[in-house]
C-alpha cells in the first residue's frame, strides 16, 4: 500500500531508540523526510550516517523549556506534515513508594512538554489547514500496569488533553491520535523487569518470561511492527480518524473497547 508519504516532512521526537527510532526509519523507507530528535548527538550521528540525505537530526532534551522553539526553528518554515510526540517513561513505583517530587517530575516529563510543544505547533498546522499529530503513550491508558502508578495516572491526563484537542480542531484538517503500546521488546521494559524481579525475588529473565506469559500472543511486541500503524496515522489516508487511542498490545487489554 502506498501511504502517500513520499517527500512529506515529519518531526519525530525520541528518535534515538525504541519506538521513535523504528517509526523514523519506517518513514524514511516510505521516502519521507524526517527531522529526528534525541538527546544523544552520538546516536543521532550514527543514525544520520546510516539513513542518508532524507534525515536531519537535532540533539536536545525535549523536557527543556526552550525545546519547542528550537524544534520549530529547525523546521525552517517548511510544511510540517506530521509530528510524532514520544519520550521515555517515569520510574516504576507503587503508590506509597512515590513522593510529591516524583509526581512533580512525572508531570514535567509525561505531560507538560507535550502541551507546550503542541501549543507551538497547532497554529502552524492551522495555517497549513493540514497536519497529523501522533502521541505515543502506553497501554496504561486502557488498563493500569502494575508498579507504574505515575504512568497510569498522568498518561490518562494526556489522553484527555488529546481527545479534547481533537474535538476542537476536527473541522480544520488536523488529526490527533494516540498509540498505546503494551509490552514491547524495547529498553523501556527493563525497568518493569527489574522492579518485578526485586519485588518477587526472582531473576530479571524470569520476570521477562512472566510478562510474556501474560500476553495472549505469548511474546513481546516489536517496535517495527507498531511503526506501520504509526505511519498510517501520520499519513493522508487517516484523515477520518481523530481523537482515538490505538492499542498495540498482543491482546493484553481485556476490555471490549481495548
Amino acid at each position: 500500500m502506498d501511504l502517500q508519504l513520499k517527500d512529506r516532512f515529519f518531526v519525530v521526537t525520541g528518535a534515538g531508540s525504541g519506538f521513535g527510532r523504528a517509526i523514523a526509519e519506517r518513514l524514511l523507507e516510505e521516502n519521507a523526510h524526517v527531522l529526528a530528535i534525541a538527546r544523544s548527538e552520538d546516536v543521532l550521528e550514527d543514525f544520520q550516517q546510516k539513513a542518508g540525505k532524507h534525515l536531519e537530526t537535532l540533539a536536545l532534551d525535549v523536557f527543556d523549556e526552550q525545546s519547542a522553539d528550537k524544534i520549530i526553528a529547525a523546521c525552517k518554515n517548511r510544511t510540517i506534515d506530521g509530528i510524532l510526540i514520544n519520550a521515555g517513561g517515569p520510574p516504576a513505583k507503587k503508590v506509597m513508594e512515590t513522593t510529591l517530587s516524583d509526581w512533580d517530575e512525572a508531570y514535567r516529563t509525561i505531560i507538560r512538554w507535550k502541551i507546550a510543544l503542541t501549543q507551538k505547533f497547532v497554529p502552524i498546522l492551522q495555517d497549513q489547514k493540514y497536519g497529523r499529530m501522533v502521541f505515543i503513550e502506553s497501554v496504561s491508558v486502557k488498563q493500569p500496569v502494575d508498579n507504574l502508578v505515575l504512568s497510569n495516572s498522568l498518561r490518562a491526563a494526556v489522553t484527555g488533553f488529546v481527545k479534547t484537542l481533537s474535538q476542537e480542531m476536527a473541522a480544520e484538517g488536523l488529526t490527533f491520535n494516540i498509540l498505546s503500546p503494551g509490552y514491547h521488546d524495547t529498553a523501556a521494559m527493563q525497568r518493569l523487569f527489574a522492579k518485578k524481579a526485586a519485588l518477587e525475588g526472582i531473576t530479571e529473565n524470569m520476570a521477562r518470561q512472566q510478562f510474556e506469559a501474560s500476553i495472549p500472543v505469548k511474546r513481546m511486541g516489536k517496535a517495527d511492527e507498531m511503526s506501520v500503524l504509526a505511519c498510517w496515522l501520520l499519513s493522508p489516508l487517516s484523515g477520518f480518524v481523530t481523537g482515538q487511542s490505538f492499542s498495540h498490545d498482543g491482546g493484553l487489554v481485556r476490555g471490549f473497547f481495548g
